[in-house]
């Protein structure tokens, strides 16, 4: 059992800093088995968090600090164990919204995942599967504390095809809807995911218009190639294939009026040679894709990316 919390405020002083690494420190022999474990995000004076924990018996396990310079603005991520059975789970909400009205807190977040319901999310994809695949089978295993309510493309798969039959195993809806350059289906779309927490672009090949992210509101989730900027358009890993680049990588982020260029969530690279071949070549461009959606969805289920400034994040 883990408990997620998120708070945003300005704070005046570096004492605060001091005492977040001190309560940080505690260290535990033995853990009794009662005894949850949790986590807990913060922008803010992060002390009062330390003593909201401490009142109600838990104790601080870890914890990560940002201080960005000239900002007066204080980043923090910890771990920490609790029991539920001292401090409930409507007793927990009623503390951390006390403390967040006494600072003014911006955000303020309680998650207990191991009784809260998982992120419900929908995925949006396109022709090629690879991201989506590894997105299902990260679901079936674990791995993501999410619940797929749907899959929804503009590509039509065959009923026998090894996503159709995932998702038809599984009882997750695919919805097919063909879009043209004058009709993204925008509409239904909107009324296909109104009740998730966040949706992923696992390779839609689409551009979500500003109407939409305006209407839906939550986050949006995409991954793509690193070859960008140089090799837009069609095929751009035979583009970049021949043109002999020594590097490629992936970016996940979060989606924004400007394509491709939201706050990033997390990135990968790796080294390709000349003795690469085309398909050696596409096949590390997809993996890095699939482990980078993949991380940067982990970290944000786990609430370790956190909104930096106008257009960057702080990842913990």
């Amino acid at each position: 059992m883990s408990v997620v919390v998120l708070l945003r405020r300005r704070i005046s002083s570096s004492s605060s800093c001091r005492r977040v690494i001190e309560s940080a420190n505690r260290s535990f022999n033995t853990l009794s088995a009662s005894l949850s474990h949790g986590i807990h995000v913060f922008v803010g004076i992060v002390a009062n968090i330390s003593e909201c924990i401490a009142s109600r018996g838990g104790n601080i396990l870890e914890a990560d600090v940002f201080v960005p310079q000239n900002k007066n603005v204080f980043y923090s991520r910890s771990e920490f164990v609790f029991d539920l059975n001292k401090w409930p789970r409507a007793q927990m909400d009623e503390d951390i919204l006390n403390l967040a009205k006494k600072f003014n807190a911006k955000r303020s977040v309680v998650r207990v995942p191991s009784i809260d319901p998982k992120y419900k999310i929908a995925v949006l994809a396109s022709k090629q599967d690879h991201c989506l695949v590894d997105l299902l089978l990260a679901w079936q295993d674990g791995k993501l504390p999410i619940d797929i309510s749907s899959v929804i493309s503009n590509h039509d798969r065959l009923p026998n095809s090894h996503v159709m039959r995932f998702l038809e195993r599984h009882e997750i809806p695919y919805h097919y809807l063909s879009t043209t350059t004058e009709n993204k289906r925008e509409d239904e779309i909107l009324q296909l995911v109104q009740d998730t927490d966040f949706l992923v672009l696992a390779r839609y090949m689409q551009v979500l218009s500003k109407s939409f992210l305006n209407r839906y509101t939550k986050d949006i989730i995409n991954i793509h190639h690193g070859l960008l900027p140089s090799f837009k358009g069609g095929n751009p890993c035979r583009q970049a294939f021949y043109a002999g680049v020594k590097m490629i990588g992936a970016t996940s982020h979060f989606v924004t009026e400007e394509l491709d260029c939201g706050p990033i969530i997390e990135q990968m690279v790796e080294r390709v040679s000349h003795k690469d071949n085309l398909l050696s070549f596409v096949q590390k461009s997809e993996n890095l894709e699939k482990q980078c959606l993949l991380k940067a969805l982990k970290s944000y289920c786990e609430l370790r990316v956190l909104p930096y400034e106008d257009n960057r994040t702080v990842v913990f």
